[in-house]
């Protein structure tokens, strides 16, 4: 089975909601990412065999197939087919597998696993319907934030832990931004936006001022009584990610230097009125799949969807002690969570951080709504 390569992967800055970001559509946005993920490799669009594309809210500017539009867009040649892919928070990590598992079988030899979303101009959620009655005589379904909410109360996470770690995912990324550890994943962007020029290049999201006060002085948002609040969640946000996956073949025909491959991945269906939980479960078969224990993997990124989902996964795989391991340079709380871009973009992340302490193997995780997850395992080379 040919190996499925990591050639490179590059991001975005991540724009706040209604930020630097927001004027722009997000075909456009994808399509700078595209373009940037391309020049740098010194590679023409035309050989790339196919776009997988990662977006959840697949309506108005991001619907009729956002993974073929961005490419368009993009001026890249019409031969380039593009596809877009709904696992929704898991939707670009999915764009990696299937990339993966297309050089893998031999089918395709170069392939773009991508994602974006504009949450600013496409609100979460406006993509959606009411549920099947037939769904709900089964199953209770809740919003994520309160699924965050029976996670915590679950596995006894108090208000303390949740803003202890929230606090520690900021100063994670500022130190980050500051020390340039983002600066060989993140490309440009062409914005028109007299606050910050012609180019926006660096993440909005990290709020440098934030303190642990301030988080416990907010107040909680989904239940009244709860722990689950504004500052140790997610931040809505825009942004995209791309990755350039090859397979020996066409990295030799092509000059193209890789820098990762994919080992494994992993999915997990999990009860979906909890919803969140299935990162320990996918994680696990991923790494059963790569042949790899938890003491051989030297990065770990989790999608910081809550603070609870993250310490949750940390608790059953056995990680507290590792904590310096897990999202060293910040997530999803700091850096936001552009939903369909998230899985690129800690691709992304994990590959710099890896290549940073020239060690061996990384695994990605992130949580699925309605009771999913999705792992990777990646290994330098």
């Amino acid at each position: 089975m040919p190996d499925a390569l990591i050639v490179d992967a590059v991001r975005s800055p991540i724009g706040k909601r209604n930020g630097s970001l927001s004027k722009l559509r997000a075909d456009d946005l994808a399509g700078q990412v595209l373009n940037g993920l391309v020049a740098r490799n010194d590679l023409d669009p035309a050989e790339v065999e196919d776009v997988q594309m990662g977006c959840v809210s697949q309506i108005g500017e991001q619907g009729w197939n956002i993974g073929r539009m961005a490419p368009l867009v993009a001026g890249w040649p019409e031969t380039v087919p593009g596809t877009t892919v709904d696992r929704q928070c898991g939707s670009s990590m999915q764009c990696n597998f299937n990339a993966a598992a297309a050089v893998w079988a031999g089918q395709l030899d170069l392939v773009v696993s991508a994602g974006v979303e504009s949450m600013s101009r496409v609100p979460m959620g406006s993509s959606g319907g009411d549920v099947s009655d037939k769904l709900l005589e089964q199953w209770e379904i809740v919003p994520q934030g309160i699924a965050a909410e029976l996670i915590a109360e679950r596995w006894g996470l108090s208000r303390e832990e949740l803003d202890a770690f929230s606090y520690e995912s900021h100063r994670r990324a500022q130190a980050a931004i500051e020390e340039g550890r983002f600066d060989d994943e993140v490309v440009s962007i062409e914005i028109f936006n007299p606050r910050v020029g012609m180019l926006f290049e660096v993440d909005e999201t990290p709020r440098a001022d934030t303190s642990p006060e301030a988080l416990a002085g907010l107040k909680p948002a989904f239940d009244p009584d709860g722990v689950v609040t504004a500052g140790n969640s997610s931040q809505i946000c825009d942004g995209s990610a791309a990755v350039l996956i090859a397979s020996e073949a066409a990295c030799s025909r092509l000059g193209l230097e890789p820098r990762a491959r994919f080992v494994s991945f992993g999915l997990a269906g999990v009860d979906p009125r909890l919803m969140l939980h299935g990162n320990p479960q996918a994680s696990e078969r991923a790494l059963a799949r790569a042949g790899v224990g938890w003491e051989d993997i030297a990065v770990i990124e989790v999608n910081e969807a809550f603070a609870s989902v993250a310490l949750q996964f940390m608790r059953d795989a056995g990680l507290q002690e590792r904590a310096a391991d897990v999202n060293p340079n910040g997530g999803g709380i700091s850096l936001g969570h552009p939903l369909g871009a998230t899985g690129a973009r800690i691709t992304a992340t994990l590959l710099n951080e890896l290549e940073r302490r020239e060690a061996r193997y990384g695994l990605a995780t992130m949580c699925v709504g309605f009771g999913q997850a999705i792992a990777a395992v990646i290994e330098r080379v």
